[in-house]
């Protein structure tokens, strides 16, 4: 009988198979594939499905695979790992491209969309923009941090460490004025390179017709747009504009049970950074509302007056956040709400 599903359980240099057939049977048991292999053993393969985890270099074997008539399903690991037959008690790489291939062929399995070169290449930008963010931030820290050891207390804001670090630094004695120099010349260099990193997000939005429609929105500016437009594309895989939300994490957990409906704060799943970008530009949009007369503002202001102000920044970026997905999935036929 022909291979119906193969599972791969994915690594560095040691690839693991488990392919079956229609009546579910194992046809293709390969606990060791090396990685100059795989690319061949599964081009050799007929047109089948393949099941893979969600993870580095998923969404290029992916690719791969596809270019040979293969269908290719993209997993969460946390999917994948109730079907591993050995549960606590054991795994290995055989285990784990069995747990694929089985739940792969699940009905209501949820599946990971494969990015194209252009999305990935899209969303390195936003993350090494990010990875400078925080290492700019950790060297502002470092500063601060080795300053009160000569009694100087400095605040968190950014501007404020800049200025009082470079005015006492003829103040300090031997290696430290060199430590706090190098330390200010290193975050003038990752301000020159996130400014740099930031063109680019602002090149990218020009480029790209579905960031300008999402940046139409209230609180989503070049950067959101343009993540949002490298992490999901068309959205088309979410069913509706909540699912979107939940998706990002916005929307409440649920815990009922008996007929009881108990809703508890947000879930935080998915993406941080997508969903920290959201959750800034609806602060400015609240911050902002307090001056304006539109029905946004109006909805954002009495929003903080009945639930106070961090539950409204939630809902306004989860508003947001629905109305992301619809601009996407409807495409030129999207028109704001009066």
């Amino acid at each position: 009988m022909a291979i119906l599903t193969v599972g791969i359980d994915l690594a560095k240099n040691v690839f693991a198979l488990h392919g079956v057939n229609e009546a579910g049977k194992p046809e293709l048991l390969q606990p060791r594939v090396p990685r100059a292999k795989l690319h061949a053993l599964v081009a050799a393969l007929p047109p089948c499905t393949i099941g893979i985890e969600a993870c580095s270099g998923a969404h290029h074997w992916a690719r791969l695979f596809q270019a040979h008539g293969h269908r290719v399903h993209l997993m969460a690991p946390k999917l994948v790992t109730p079907y591993r037959m050995s549960g606590k008690r054991g795994k290995n790489d055989a285990a784990d491209a069995a747990a694929i291939c089985e739940a792969v062929g699940r009905p209501n399995m949820r599946f990971v969309p494969v990015k194209t070169v252009e999305q990935q290449s899209r969303l390195m930008v936003h993350r090494a923009r990010e990875g400078y963010v925080q290492q700019r931030t950790a060297t502002l820290n470092r500063i601060r941090g080795l300053l009160s050891e000569f009694g100087v207390v400095l605040p968190l804001k950014a501007e404020v460490v800049r200025r009082e670090a470079c005015s006492r630094l003829e103040d300090l004695p031997g290696y430290a004025n060199t430590v706090i120099g190098d330390l200010l010349s290193e975050v003038h260099r990752l301000d020159e390179r996130i400014k740099q990193y930031d063109r680019h997000i602002r090149t990218m939005a020009k480029d790209c017709t579905a960031a300008q429609q999402l940046m139409q929105l209230t609180g989503v500016g070049e950067t959101t747009a343009t993540a949002i437009v490298a992490m999901v594309g068309n959205a088309h895989e979410f069913d509706s504009g909540r699912q979107f939300a939940a998706w990002i994490g916005l929307v409440p957990g649920q815990y009922s049970s008996g007929g009881k409906s108990r809703l508890g704060r947000i879930t935080k799943a998915g993406d941080a950074y997508l969903r920290s970008l959201l959750v800034l530009g609806a602060r400015a949009v609240l911050n902002a509302a307090a001056n304006k007369a539109d029905s946004l503002s109006r909805w954002a202001m009495a929003l903080r007056q009945r639930r106070g102000y961090w539950k409204a920044v939630v809902a306004i970026a989860a508003k947001n956040a629905r109305m992301a997905w619809a601009v996407l999935t409807k495409g030129e036929s999207f028109k704001l709400p009066a």
